[in-house]
């Protein structure tokens, strides 16, 4: 049997005697009382029917229940909690608004309601809303969603002056991250100092390290989904912050009020124009802008406009420019079908570009990818024990691998563009979520992907279809030459691929406290990021999957244990997974990367795998909040040779992957003193990161010639920092009006001088080498003065 009629046949069985009662669907929004900000993951439960459910992505939710009066309870973090008594005769529509509560940390919740968590089959799942990651402490006076996502278990970052980060032993490019659901292709700014994300116009975010719904796709490793405010319908607000390194402001107010309303952000850096006053030609700064419109056209149909562009500039004294950035624009359209069916349809446009500029070679080099994207969604409340999500998306990519042109007259460059690559990605999913008993829920879906790389180009051909080459004399691998070249036409298919992804997990509710989780997911990706780095910079070039390179197919098992303790004061959080990618590609010794139009004659299809053991221990409630996470884990790589006489990469051998941390601590904590005073602080502590040294050398012509060991067989010196915060609110009590705060800050409070990098060298003078650290901050203070009215 199909695997589509399987499910549909299941799903029939399951909740034909649901409606063998009377029964009616009670459904709404949940929204912000100030703002009418819709909210996500709000608790609506009914205490005597054991039975609850949270909003969806829209501040929508429906709950079917049996006629009379139910008591209703409405519960989001950092809001007022809201019961209210409804009389249910017919389908009911019913919608409430909560505001923001006064009380102190004590009522601050670091995740979503506890005892929704314990019994929902969703593992492996971080969520954090924006109130909460603003009870963390800060850098640089500045709230940041990936700093807050790395004190997580799991995630760790390549390093000071390395963008992106990496979850579960996966590279940064096998993150789908999505603003809007728009495609980011870099998380950073500024090598991983800042984030692209605007605090001020963030609502929420998930980050999926495993157990990932059907309705995600296109990377290997996990998903980080953000969503921005929508905008204040109700009254004209404004808010930001100046501070030593950046500055931002945000704007919001109706259009047309309760109905439709608008978000305008941006954000800059400038400690480069303090270099310029000392005669320092170096800079590096960046600059992004966020904007939002949305109109309520009746109690049905809402639709939406969001956007973000964003750039960073790097330079180094007119000899190195380095421009890259992201930009989005989404148009999207919320349509109640029924009480019970919700859709959204979304057109969506992203790019990514990234130019590089040679002074002291005389050319300019710029690559980049976009992506234009069609997404049909549904959400079918069925019962009150079996829910639906089912759609469709088509992804039509364009990739610029590369335009090199001289930047002076005088350049001996000659200009010189690549093959634009094409692609077109279409995909159907179906995933349902089912209450079985009161002690036993299910995730389950299926997601059926396709790609297909299109023409117009010119593909080479080479000898026995290898566009690398064994040499058997040297043990060396080397770059194929062409024997011919085949031309396809526009929107020819060159290759074509098409695979199942299967999704599944369970929960077992031991009691109110505590239950086990288990899950199982398979990724298709088909992009693949080739870089000289272990993070997206400096060199970020995409490439679709084609004859040579072959799309990154990741399988996942996770098994978790949650408990929480002490009246949900305290709660714990114990997995392990273990992770197979097929096809990660790998790099022959040597690799050329700038200005190569022929990405298949370096690069070949390995494996990868990755396993561990995650803590997470939090403490939810009081004047101190916070939490402690640990991860012990492996992230290996393996590329064996294509025949008996090839040696493969590292001998064939499983090897340190450039994302091992063996170990991988995170302390965060926050405390409010008094109401005028919060503090907080940071501890972070992971193992270094994989990196190959010279075992020894060699003198060729008198010049010294370092011979390298192993691949990945050292490491650099363990990475770690200290960093604290003080929040000073002038008049706390104040909520209408100008409020403000101050925020004092030290990144790496004790000035540990963590390597980004180390080099090797003779020196000059004693003729001896040497290892030559590259640490990139010392101790950074911060101030910032943040301001609303």
């Amino acid at each position: 049997m199909h695997p589509f009629k399987f499910i549909l046949f299941f799903i029939f069985l399951c909740t034909y005697s649901s409606f063998s009662q009377e029964k009616f669907t009670v459904s709404g929004t949940i929204s912000d009382e100030n703002s009418n900000e819709t909210l996500i993951g709000v608790t609506i439960y009914i205490p005597s029917l054991r039975m609850g459910t949270t909003t969806n992505e829209y501040g929508f939710y429906s709950i079917t229940v049996p006629k009379g009066e139910h008591s209703i309870e409405v519960s989001y973090v950092g809001f007022e909690s809201k019961t209210e008594t409804i009389s249910v005769t017919q389908n009911l529509k019913k919608s409430f608004s909560l505001g923001i509560s006064n009380r102190n940390l004590e009522e601050v919740v670091i995740t979503e309601t506890s005892r929704s968590n314990i019994r929902k089959a969703e593992m492996s799942v971080n969520k954090l809303s924006i109130e909460t990651i603003k009870k963390m402490p800060v850098v640089l006076g500045e709230v940041d969603v990936l700093k807050s996502i790395l004190l997580l278990p799991g995630v760790t970052n390549a390093g000071e002056g390395a963008s992106g980060f990496n979850v579960r032993g996966g590279g940064a490019d096998q993150n789908l991250i999505l603003l809007d659901e728009a495609t980011i292709y870099n998380s950073s700014h500024v090598f991983g100092f800042f984030s692209v994300f605007n605090p001020d116009a963030i609502k929420d975010l998930k980050l999926y390290k495993g157990g990932i719904p059907s309705r995600y796709g296109g990377r290997s490793s996990s998903v980080l989904d953000i969503y921005q405010k929508d905008g204040n319908s109700k009254e004209y607000h404004a808010n930001g912050g100046i501070g030593l390194i950046s500055s931002r402001l945000l704007v919001e107010g109706p259009i047309v009020k309760d109905k439709g309303s608008f978000l305008v952000g941006g954000r800059g850096s400038y400690a480069h124009l303090f270099l310029k006053l000392t005669d320092n030609d170096n800079s590096a700064y960046f600059y992004d802008l966020n904007a939002k419109l949305n109109y309520k056209l009746n109690d049905n149909n809402s639709l939406y406009l969001s956007g973000y562009f964003g750039r960073d500039v790097f330079n180094l004294a007119d000899s190195f420019k380095n421009i890259y950035g992201n930009s989005t624009l989404n148009l999207r359209w919320n349509h109640l079908f029924s009480d019970k069916l919700f859709s959204n349809l979304s057109l969506i446009y992203s790019d990514y570009y990234y130019g590089l500029n040679l002074g002291f070679v005389g050319f300019d080099y710029e690559s980049g990818i976009k992506n234009y994207n069609l997404k049909y969604d549904f959400k079918n409340y069925i019962s009150d024990k079996f829910k639906l999500n089912y759609g469709v998306n088509a992804i039509y990519y364009d990739f610029n691998p590369g335009v090199i042109s001289p930047s002076e007259e005088s350049s001996a460059i000659n200009y010189r563009k690549f093959d634009s690559k094409k692609a077109f990605e279409p995909a159907a999913y179906l995933e349902a979520e089912h209450k079985i008993t009161d002690k036993i829920a299910l995730m389950y879906g299926l997601r059926y992907s396709l790609f297909y790389r299109l023409g117009e180009s010119n593909i080479n051909i080479y000898e026995n279809n290898e566009a690398v080459v064994f040499n058997e004399a040297f043990q060396v691998y080397e770059k194929g030459t062409p024997i011919g070249t085949r031309h396809y036409g526009k929107n020819e298919t060159i290759a074509s691929f098409n695979n199942l992804e299967p999704r599944a997990a369970i929960s077992y509710t031991i009691d109110n406290d505590q239950s086990i989780k288990a899950s199982y997911n398979r990724m298709t990706q088909y992009l693949q990021l080739i870089s000289n780095t272990s993070s997206p910079t400096p060199l970020d070039v995409w490439s679709p999957s084609d004859n040579f390179i072959k799309p990154q197919i990741a399988d996942q098992v996770a098994l978790g244990y949650f408990r929480n303790l002490l009246n949900d004061q305290y709660s714990l959080e114990v997995e392990t997974y273990y992770k197979m990618i097929q096809n990660r590609i790998d790099y022959i010794d040597g690799a050329d990367l700038i200005g190569n139009e022929f990405m298949e004659q370096i690069v070949l299809n390995g494996k990868l795998r990755s396993y561990g053991l995650e803590l997470l221990f939090k403490k939810n409630k009081g004047n101190l909040t916070g939490w402690i996470s640990y991860t012990l884990s492996r992230s290996e790589q393996q590329t064996p040779g294509r025949n008996a006489t090839e040696t493969g990469i590292n001998n064939g051998e499983w090897y340190r992957s450039a994302y091992d941390k063996a170990h991988n601590l995170a302390v965060t904590s926050a405390y409010e003193f008094n109401k005028k005073w919060t503090f907080g602080a940071n501890f972070a502590l992971q193992s270094g990161q994989p990196v190959t040294y010279p075992d020894g050398q060699y003198q060729y012509q008198g010049i010294t010639v370092p011979n390298y060991g192993k691949r990945n067989g050292d490491r650099l010196p363990a990475y770690h920092h200290l960093d604290i915060s003080a929040t000073y609110t002038p008049k706390p009590e104040k909520k209408q009006g100008w409020q403000s705060e101050w925020v004092f800050s030290i990144y790496n409070l004790y000035g540990r001088s963590n390597a980004a990098s180390i080099s090797f060298r003779q020196d000059e003078l004693s003729g001896r080498n040497e290892a030559v650290r590259l640490s990139i901050f010392g101790i950074v203070p911060g101030v910032s003065y943040n301001f609303k009215f």
